[in-house]
């Protein structure tokens, strides 16, 4: 469950922090993406999440009934609010205080929640309360010579939600639900207020005990059928745990393969799963000093990115860098190249003007005419752009080694216009057919 969690912690935390990672960052105005379960007087009103999330999933009994434990995990939300001691000794709020020239920020916080439920047979249904105490706690900010000149104070408000389960017989396998609802009852009357009794980042971990469970993804042919007839809401389930394990499944609010894993080359937690940790790691590179400093008083997770960012060597950029899939299941590559390949030196062998690729036999290269037949869609229009003729305007190659060709249709009227300022279409050069220059089409004009 160890290797389960830390995949199930970045589902948890996606979106508790956004790049820049500053609270006065505009995407850190809208937080909480993701796995929100808001109090359902909120979502009537338009101003907060639905109160909902419902999966199921398909397991093969053992030599009993089976059984299985569910564990509910979410944040809870947590307002820390900076005060100052005023001289008549009352504490007023602000929005930062400053205590040895670093600064202390008022923010939401998350304290983090895992409900485990009682072993559950696999059969029937169950109904289980959920409860999560408010509170508020006081934290003393002292100068340098131990005088107090602020505190901190967090609370949080009760949360309360019910998850109910059923099992359903179906050909020689189970159908299990899981629901989770937020049944907070008191009146919300703005976003904040919703905010403040929502479970943020809900999902779920069901172990499977005396039973394994079935990919929906991948069902074998025996259980296509089941699987089909199993239904989502704001909820997916993937097996977890280590490939072709079937005891855990992962029910998360984004979608995921089976057995989702956290890359071995990322070094810690940049709290955006669905992001490459070289891209955020360049960009935390890019922040100013004082946007640095802010980032660090936001809050203890973003100050532990911006440390581990500001030591990373050339030699740990590289090996985020540095290894490529080319499909799911393949093995892994080492891409390995002399020169970090963010130096431009790396390049100078390189030149699009005269380099050459060969397709069926013929040299391609910057003026060759093709005929387009897009076949990996990258890209929706791909669709109008096959049989079409073009003319390569340059042969690149990533740094990942893949070439690429960069074309402009020949009957574009913006032709021109795409070589004055190099903006092309980019097609892998199994989807060209090359063809000789008298295969050109000749326009009404030229005619």
């Amino acid at each position: 469950m160890d290797a389960v969690r830390a995949v199930a912690d970045a589902v948890l935390y996606e979106g508790y922090l956004l790049y820049p990672y500053r609270a006065s960052a505009a995407k850190n105005r809208s937080r909480w993406q993701f796995g929100v379960l808001g109090p359902p007087a909120a979502a009537a009103q338009a101003f907060g999440e639905a109160p909902d999330l419902e999966v199921q999933c398909l397991l093969r009994p053992g030599t009993g009934l089976g059984a299985v434990v569910i564990h509910l995990r979410f944040l809870q939300v947590q307002a820390r609010e900076v005060q100052r001691r005023e001289p008549d000794g009352t504490y007023l709020a602000v929005g930062a205080l400053t205590v040895a020239g670093a600064d202390m920020l008022s923010w939401d916080e998350a304290v983090e929640h895992e409900i485990t439920l009682p072993e559950l047979r696999l059969t029937g249904t169950g109904d289980f309360p959920v409860a999560v105490p408010g509170g508020e706690d006081v934290e003393p900010v002292v100068d340098p010579g131990g005088d107090p000149i602020g505190r901190i104070v967090r609370r949080r408000r009760p949360l309360t939600a019910r998850v109910r389960t059923r099992v359903d017989p179906d050909g020689g396998l189970v159908r299990l639900t899981v629901s989770v609802t937020n049944e907070h009852a008191a009146p919300v009357t703005d976003k904040d207020s919703a905010v403040r009794s929502s479970l943020i980042g809900s999902h779920l971990l069901i172990e499977a005990r005396d039973a394994a469970f079935v990919s929906l993804l991948d069902p074998p042919p025996a259980a296509a059928a089941a699987a089909a007839r199993c239904r989502q809401h704001r909820c997916w389930p993937v097996l977890a745990g280590p490939a072709g394990s079937l005891d855990v499944v992962l029910g998360a609010p984004i979608i995921l393969y089976d057995h989702p894993q956290i890359a071995e080359q990322s070094s810690g937690a940049l709290y955006d799963c669905t992001e490459i940790d070289e891209i955020l790691t360049l960009r935390v590179m890019t922040m100013t000093d004082v946007e640095k400093a802010e980032a660090r008083a936001t809050d203890p997770r973003a100050q532990a990115i911006v440390e581990r960012c500001d030591a990373m060597s050339a030699a740990d950029l590289q090996r985020l860098h540095g290894i490529g899939h080319a499909a799911r299941g393949a093995e892994p590559r080492t891409v390995v190249t002399d020169r970090p390949w963010w130096d431009p030196a790396a390049d100078s062998e390189v030149n699009p003007e005269t380099d050459v690729v060969v397709v069926d036999g013929v040299p391609i290269a910057r003026g060759s005419l093709v005929r387009v037949h897009p076949v990996r869609r990258a890209d929706a229009q791909d669709l109008f752009y096959a049989d079409q003729v073009a003319r390569v305007a340059a042969v690149v190659a990533d740094v990942d080694g893949e070439v690429h060709v960069a074309v402009v249709l020949v009957d574009d009227p913006a032709a021109d216009l795409h070589d004055w300022y190099g903006r092309y279409l980019y097609f892998a050069p199994d989807e060209l057919a090359p063809l000789p220059p008298a295969a050109r089409p000749t326009s009404p004009e030229e005619n």
